[in-house]
């Protein structure tokens, strides 16, 4: 692949007029369905461990392994010095008992506090696939977003990282391995219409392959908009968050792993006390620098429940996703267990169902994401 430029971002459009896959046939299949496999594998590795929750071991300073119910705040809140410097910029903050003006001056008293200005993403703190997520460009439109939000709950406000590119770098490092590893990297291409003064963007959707395929994702989030006619060359991202059930494409970017990379990911994954399986979301500035593990943004730290997204890519076979869920679940269940073998403590099934329903009663709650 080509170093990310403007006119790159428009790349997955031209592969797939070449003749590429614009929808993989299992992408948006139900959940029961395409991780019924991944559930049978999950129960023989738990009765092989004799244990069901032995992957929430895997990264013993987050909330269940980060499999559900971790906080993104303390998670970043983890990172050393090294880390640090490749986070975008964020604050933590938590919502009043009740609903009222208090909220936007504490939050952007905070905002004042960390260095922080407009634009800025919003995020609930215990969240997952983007759920909840909103870019806030002005003091009115974080207010809006903070008046929806629930009651007495924390949520993330994070420096708006500009990068045209986006990536997700899955890590894993073995229990006393002097170094870790990548084992995967996923390109996310936003869905982008460019108007050319006579069409509806509704229309520009239906002319794309790959958007006509998600149209149903993308039309009833677009609402009215979808009746906007785009101005010649105007550009038009559809959706904010970066994620393949929203829109997005996903690309496999294994390519890209060098020893570069992989020193760099590998000192930050190392500044993160315990950290051992998980997933990296940035933004990056360019293959490239990328290549060179230079130049990107950090935006969000995943723990156990994370995935390596490359298998979404429509190109990548169900044999190969099937074949990429089992070796990282497997791996899971391999770090928990020696990690248990150390004497860290077990993580009760009880315990993480109530995080799940605890995470699964806020999502239900959230503003809407962008």
């Amino acid at each position: 692949m080509s170093d990310i430029s403007p006119a790159s971002r428009l790349e997955g459009a031209v592969a797939r007029r070449r003749g590429a896959k614009a929808v993989s046939f299992f992408e948006f299949w139900p959940g029961f369905v395409f991780y019924a496999p991944v559930v049978v594998f999950w129960i023989f590795q738990a009765l092989r461990h004799r244990s069901l929750t032995l992957p929430a071991l895997t990264n013993p300073r987050i909330e269940a392994g980060g499999i559900c119910g971790e906080s993104k705040n303390d998670i970043l809140d983890l990172a050393g010095p090294e880390a640090r410097r490749w986070i975008s910029p964020y604050v933590g903050i938590t919502t009043q008992a009740h609903a009222g003006p208090a909220d936007l001056i504490m939050a952007e008293a905070a905002m004042a506090e960390a260095g922080l200005s407009y634009p800025v993403v919003a995020k609930p703190d215990m969240s997952c696939n983007g759920c909840g997520v909103r870019l806030v460009e002005t003091s009115a439109a974080l207010g809006r977003y903070l008046a929806a939000f629930p009651r007495a709950t924390r949520l993330q406000l994070q420096a708006l990282a500009t990068d045209e590119g986006e990536a997700g770098i899955f890590y894993i490092r073995e229990p006393g391995a002097a170094k870790g590893r990548i084992t995967s990297v996923t390109l996310k291409y936003a869905p982008i219409v460019t108007g050319d003064g006579r069409s509806r963007i509704r229309d520009l959707i239906a002319a794309d392959d790959r958007l006509n395929a998600v149209s149903h994702l993308l039309l009833e989030k677009l609402g009215a908009e979808a009746a906007r006619v785009p101005a010649a060359g105007e550009r038009v991202r559809l959706v904010f968050v970066g994620n393949h059930c929203r829109g997005s494409t996903f690309k496999d970017g294994r390519h890209l792993i060098t020893p570069e990379l992989t020193a760099r990911i590998d000192a930050i994954a190392r500044d993160i006390p315990e950290f051992h399986f998980g997933r990296f979301d940035l933004r990056f500035a360019s293959t490239n620098a990328l290549r060179r593990g230079e130049g990107f943004s950090i935006i969000e730290v995943n723990g156990a429940g994370s995935e390596a997204t490359h298998i979404w890519d429509p190109e990548t076979s169900i044999i190969e996703a099937y074949r990429t869920q089992f070796f990282h679940y497997g791996a899971a269940f391999r770090i928990g267990a020696v990690l248990r073998a150390q004497g860290v403590k077990r993580y009760g099934a009880w315990r993480l169902l109530r995080a799940w329903q605890r995470q699964k009663a806020l999502m239900a709650l959230y503003p809407s994401n962008d």
